[in-house]
């Protein structure tokens, strides 16, 4: 996917996603104010429904162990009291658990969107007070002796109650005041102060319960907020990944489209350029005879440059399209750097010394061959020496380097002695039709996709690509290409009985000898 075509649906897309994602975020506020608003507890309805499902949840699994703790505390008083009567504050107990259970179970089998909260508030809020009711019978059993055991009876009833109930606060407040009056009504037993002392520990207990239920109740609000929170940022993330599918689908669309447009404008403009090249050219040679004027064969000249300048911006065009798209071939053989850049340099010696420029090579002829595409490493040395040329002043150098890597590869550098790109420039000029303000300024011809393709075909050889400048100091550009691409060369085969020389491995040189081989 080209960055042109991205950078053109983020254009078209951007706006108008930012603006539907604040819409959504807007919507989402309103519609949570208008639910806090029509709630009776100030939450959004999802969180009073979570609230009251969790208090069903509670309360549903309490009632097979609260009913045991009443057989056991019903046992206990039989003690002192009589079996029936103990069995009889037992059934009550055991009735009320069961009505509980039951109404919470129905609340679970309710759908969510149906169920009147406010009605099942007051529904729970009821059953704790008839709940309440019944455990504090107890005081009755108190009253026949062991009003210790109906002391114990209501903390622990108050504690169960209050924790159980935590998540709906009218409903745990409702369960604790039967407990506390209940609580109360054993001073008229308790004449020490010994027993007062105990009785004013246990109101204190269940008013620290109720403290603690409603520090249950906010953590609870804090979790359901922050699980709410949570969604909301997984379903953004969801809506934002369908966006960029989408963006990415249609930015694909469209770089197929450029390549089928360019592929398409390439065979129409190639078919009128070769006549316009081919009779330029015969007009310019003067192959039927001089012309009648001087000037038409300056015309004929411009015309041929023009045609060939326009041909070769189409081919960079179509090489570069091919590198985005990933349909560049590379038609690999067995070449050598150095030959290579040898050959490129000799092609633009001519334009050099046309600018009076000096090159100046370090070429190492010993490297080995390279497996590579000639014609793609052509191209690259061809446009550095390019570049190089245009931007050195006359009387300039102009620095060529071919060697090994320190990892075995082997590099190619062009340094010029111009005037340099600015830093905050470097990143225009490696990207497509981008071109520096000393080009844009000196009138430089060029269309800025010398260095995006030669980028693009040092990539397709899994090599690096790296760009040095500063101003007033020059621009140097480093080409490596990675020790996989260099060939090992074939052992040299021994002649008249003579051992054959070791090579290094890798390089086909010759080793030194060693001192005790000499």
């Amino acid at each position: 996917m080209s960055e042109l075509t991205v950078e053109m649906v983020q254009r078209g897309r951007g706006p108008s996603s930012e603006e539907a994602v604040r819409r959504r975020g807007v919507a989402r506020d309103m519609r949570s104010a208008r639910e806090k608003l029509t709630s009776k507890t100030g939450l959004v309805r999802a969180f009073d429904y979570e609230l009251l499902r969790l208090y069903a949840q509670y309360r549903a699994g309490a009632g097979i162990p609260l009913g045991l703790f009443a057989i056991a505390m019903a046992s206990a008083a039989c003690f002192w009291v009589e079996p029936l009567v103990a069995s009889i504050w037992a059934l009550c107990a055991f009735l009320m658990i069961t009505l509980n259970a039951s109404m919470s179970r129905s609340f679970l089998r309710a759908e969510p969107g149906a169920v009147s909260l406010a009605r099942w508030r007051r529904r729970f809020a009821f059953g704790e007070v008839m709940q309440s009711l019944s455990w504090s019978a107890i005081v009755g059993l108190g009253m026949l002796g062991g009003w210790h055991f109906a002391l114990f009876g209501l903390i622990i009833a108050a504690a169960v109650a209050t924790m159980v109930a935590a998540t709906v606060p009218t409903a745990a407040a409702a369960a604790l005041v039967p407990l506390a009056l209940a609580t109360l009504c054993l001073l008229t037993f308790a004449r020490e102060a010994d027993a007062v002392m105990l009785v004013a520990m246990a109101i204190g207990s269940q008013i620290f319960f109720l403290g603690l239920a409603r520090r249950i109740y906010t953590s609870t609000v804090g979790a359901l907020q922050s699980r709410a929170e949570k969604d909301a940022v997984f379903g953004e993330l969801e809506q934002a990944k369908a966006n960029s599918d989408e963006a990415r689908r249609r930015a694909e669309e469209a770089n197929l489209a450029k390549s089928r447009f360019l592929a398409t404008m390439s065979h129409e403009l190639r078919t009128p350029l070769n006549a316009i090249l081919g009779f330029s050219e015969v007009m310019k040679n003067e192959v039927f005879g001089p012309h009648t004027a001087p000037s038409y064969g300056e015309y004929s000249t411009d015309i041929h440059d023009s045609g060939m300048h326009l041909l070769n911006l189409i081919n960079e065009i179509l090489d570069l399209s091919r590198i985005e798209a990933g349909r560049y071939e590379l038609n690999e053989e067995a070449v050598t750097l150095a030959h290579i850049v040898e050959e490129c340099r000799h092609m633009m010696g001519l334009k050099a010394r046309g600018k009076n420029q000096t090159f100046l090579d370090f070429v190492d002829d010993t490297l080995p061959r390279l497996w590579a595409d000639e014609r793609a490493l052509r191209q690259v040395v061809l446009n550095l020496l390019s570049n190089a040329v245009k931007f050195t002043p006359p009387g300039g150098e102009i620095t060529i380097k071919v060697g090994w890597t320190s990892s075995g590869g082997q590099y190619v550098a062009v340094k010029d002695s111009g005037p340099g790109i600015p830093e905050d420039e470097l990143g225009t000029v490696m990207s497509s039709f981008g071109r520096g303000s000393l080009a844009i300024k000196t009138a430089e011809q060029g269309s800025g996709l010398g260095l995006p393709i030669v980028k693009g075909l040092v990539d397709l050889h899994g090599g690096n690509f790296t760009l040095k400048s500063r101003p007033r100091e020059g621009t140097e550009v480093i080409v490596t290409l990675p020790a996989s691409r260099v060939m090992d060369t074939l052992a040299a085969v021994a002649v008249g009985g003579e051992p054959a020389p070791e090579t290094r491995a890798g390089t086909g040189r010759p080793k030194a000898p060693s001192a005790k081989a000499a």
